[in-house]
């Protein structure tokens, strides 16, 4: 039998569901805690990582080998335009949805590969939507 490369499973009524695994790249604690929050009420996703800088998002995407990562934009050290460049160029089959409060990083974000970009505070079901968008 053979195993699933990506994503973990959970048990649904007997059958193994593969779940989700997301990675939160925020600079804000709160952020994060609060998208966390809003991931866990949803069976179908796990988060398994979280960053505080692009840096780390770049050191935790090669670690942990999301299928989602969720990038903010203004973040210390290296922002999230560039971690996406670096993510998407080592591993393309990663989806990044940019996530950010400034809608006029929406043309660098996509330039930069980005696989979507949403505005915070958005609807969760457009949230969702986007990370099950496969």
């Amino acid at each position: 039998m053979n195993e699933p490369v990506r994503g973990s499973e959970q048990e649904n009524g007997g059958a193994m569901e593969q779940r989700i695994q997301v990675l939160i790249a925020d600079d804000r604690p709160r952020s994060r805690d609060g998208l966390k929050a809003l991931l866990a009420t949803w069976p179908e996703v796990e988060v398994v990582g979280e960053a505080a800088d692009g840096q780390e998002a770049v050191r935790l995407v090669e670690e942990c080998r999301p299928d989602v990562v969720l990038m903010d934009v203004r973040m210390p050290s290296m922002d999230g335009l560039e971690a996406t460049r670096l993510i998407k160029g080592r591993w393309p089959e990663v989806k990044i949805i940019v996530l950010t409060m400034y809608p006029s990083y929406r043309a660098d974000a996509l330039t930069a590969g980005a696989d979507a970009f949403l505005i915070k505070g958005c609807p969760a079901e457009e949230l969702l939507e986007a990370i099950l968008d496969r």
